[in-house]
């Protein structure tokens, strides 16, 4: 054992044991942006044994406010790339896989089981929801962050408690994205670091559990807060995602996006409507694949049309 981790192995609720814990654990980071750039440096530090970073996206300048992985130099480069470096260079005994690629239902379940726990740094509602289904299903512990302007959350689901579906099953019409709304970046900083925090207490397996509890901050105020959520029941039906490739002939496309946000849609045949006007849709006989950009309005229509009885329902993203 080196100098590295002299300091955390004299907690009591480290030592030697737990040290070695770490470093046999495997976890998956999804997203390498402002909520990845504290999480990754501080499992690396602890001396988590893997990582595996998932993100398709590249470093832009807009991101350095509140990206602090990254440099000038890396504009350009793949996130995934640029963050190995940094990592190698900070613990160079720490194992880190990159995956430059788009979390997808098909490929969110192998990454899952892969690992032994599970982060959500992607700050999307359909990453969210594919990670909660694939680690509901295979018993695997996700921490979820999200932040938008100067306020968010981290919590820890599934594992054993219950899963992001059964505390947030609706999503608000009002919810923004940094791009439209903003961001500060100590906040997203302040809850990347709460995310890590989380992540190890499990890996440790402290007590009290850290499963079923959400940390809230809200950055204006400079408040924390929060609440439990162990034994809220899980949702009788789950509306899947699916990728572009699993869309049939007989399915119905809804392609939620605008004629200015798209105006081409991928779909032959796709009908054109908005969440507000989603029940002129009647009730199909066949499947209706709800499709928008993030997953957020596809969650949204398929809340109304459920309320309606349509039950046969998948959800897609298309980026």
């Amino acid at each position: 054992m080196t100098d590295r981790y002299a300091r955390q192995l004299v907690l009591p609720e480290v030592g030697p044991e737990g040290q070695a814990r770490l470093a046999a654990a495997s976890v998956l980071v999804v997203g390498a942006g402002g909520l990845g750039c504290p999480v990754l440096p501080y499992l690396a530090g602890a001396g988590v044994g893997r990582l595996a970073i998932v993100d398709y996206d590249r470093v832009e300048e807009t991101n350095l406010h509140r990206q602090p992985l990254y440099a000038m130099a890396d504009i350009g480069a793949l996130k995934v790339d640029a963050a190995a470096r940094a990592l190698q260079r900070f613990n160079p005994g720490v194992r880190v896989d990159t995956v430059a690629e788009r979390l997808t239902p098909q490929n969110a379940v192998p990454l899952v089981a892969g690992a032994d726990l599970v982060i959500d740094a992607a700050d999307s509602f359909a990453v969210t929801y594919m990670l909660s289904d694939a680690c509901h299903a295979a018993a695997k512990p996700l921490v979820s962050a999200s932040v938008v302007g100067l306020s968010g959350y981290a919590g820890a689901f599934c594992g054993g408690g219950p899963s992001y579906r059964a505390v947030f099953p609706e999503v608000s019409m009002d919810a923004g994205t940094c791009a439209t709304l903003g961001v500060l970046g100590t906040a997203v900083a302040v809850l990347g670091s709460v995310q890590a925090h989380l992540a190890l207490h499990l890996l440790l397996g402290l007590e009290p559990t850290v499963l079923g509890r959400v940390v809230t901050f809200d950055a204006r105020r400079c408040a924390f807060g929060g609440f439990g959520f162990a034994g809220s029941p899980e949702p009788d039906t789950v509306v899947p995602f699916v990728a572009p490739e699993a869309v049939t002939a007989d399915d119905l496309v809804v392609d939620l996006r605008s004629l200015e946000e798209a105006p081409v849609s991928p779909f032959e045949g796709a009908r054109r409507l908005k969440v507000e006007t989603i029940d002129a849709l009647g009730r199909p006989a066949g499947r209706v694949v709800l499709a928008c950009r993030s997953g957020q309005r596809a969650l949204m229509a398929a809340d109304r049309l459920r309320e309606r009885g349509v039950s046969n329902l998948a959800l897609l993203a298309l980026g």
